[in-house]
């Protein structure tokens, strides 16, 4: 693997330079695009010349998604329906692609769940600093109006980690055939640092690459859930800010390690957008859609030779 200086200077190649890094056409997917940093992201890999199917659960606001783009004058956007927790409806994209295209060369991993049921009012009369949010030191001022139930857990754990896992493993036999490697890209956040986990135990086993396998990541996120059941969350060593939600942030992480290392022609990264206004955090974050796009735009383009198995802090080499 590169050293983090060798990434850097890589990284300061312009991307136009290398447009024709996989041949005359590009396809790519991201999913849940329909707003937010995934919209986003459609949009600048199309304005980049990529034709990009944006996928989305709800059809009709997919539709309305890529009609905005359309209309914008980025005619290479389609629009294809895919819930990521439906082995049909991933089944369903990959035959699309296969008829249309017969190959991917760019996968982002962008939908998401938080895990948390919240009084949205609530939380906007509280008005909290975003820079408390992101030193996790909100998790004391949010207990009335955010609470870890069993049901939003489950639903985060299925979505974050086994969604984009099972995407990746529906599209694995279209993106082997790109010629130059594909590219995939896995969306995560800062709450899946591992500096973040509480138990020093778990965060061992899911930071050493060379015995961590993904029937230890099921063990671990297994045991999330029957805890959270239990009422059991902080007791048993789990993060107290937004808990299900970081917890498929770090095994998300943990998988997209253990996918590089089996796929070493690709280029398999994960990255964190930055602290960006969007639905997903109730619009607490400081920082535009577009500049939360960067750092997925940049490694779904990696030249020949990038970065893989790494973690981004938006566009900067980071520590998992």
């Amino acid at each position: 693997m590169l050293s983090f200086p060798q990434i850097q200077i890589l990284l300061s190649i312009r991307l136009d330079e290398n447009a024709d890094l996989f041949g005359v056409s590009r396809y790519a997917v991201v999913t849940g695009a329909n707003k937010g940093i995934g919209f986003e992201t459609v949009r600048q890999l199309a304005t980049a010349g990529v034709t990009v199917v944006l996928t989305a659960r709800n059809q009709k606001r997919g539709v309305e998604a890529v009609n905005r783009l359309q209309q914008s004058g980025l005619s290479n956007v389609l629009f294809h329906q895919l819930d990521v927790l439906d082995a049909q409806s991933i089944h369903s994209l990959a035959q699309f692609i296969q008829t249309r295209f017969q190959r991917l060369h760019i996968l982002v991993n962008n939908a998401g769940a938080t895990g948390v049921e919240v009084d949205e009012d609530g939380l906007r009369a509280k008005n909290i600093d975003p820079e408390i949010w992101l030193a996790g030191k909100a998790v004391d001022m949010i207990q009335d109006v955010m609470k870890t139930t069993y049901d939003a857990a489950k639903e985060c754990i299925q979505t974050n980690y086994y969604g984009a896992k099972n995407v990746t493993e529906g599209l694995l036999p279209l993106l082997q055939r790109s010629t130059s490697g594909a590219r995939v890209v896995n969306v995560t956040s800062l709450r899946g640092e591992l500096s973040r986990v509480p138990d020093e135990r778990r965060r061992k086993e899911l930071g050493d690459i060379d015995t961590l396998t993904e029937d230890k990541i099921d063990r671990i996120l297994q045991q999330f859930l029957q805890d959270v059941q239990r009422e059991a969350i902080e007791t048993n060593g789990w993060q107290k800010m937004l808990p299900a939600y970081s917890i498929s942030k770090v095994t998300l992480n943990a998988y997209t390690r253990l996918f590089a290392r089996k796929h070493p022609d690709m280029c398999v990264n994960c990255v964190h957008p930055g602290y960006v206004d969007t639905d997903l955090n109730w619009h607490t974050g400081p920082l535009t859609v577009e500049e939360g796009a960067r750092g997925s735009v940049m490694l779904a383009l990696l030249p020949d030779g990038g970065p893989t198995g790494c973690y981004f802090d938006r566009t900067n080499v980071a520590c998992f």
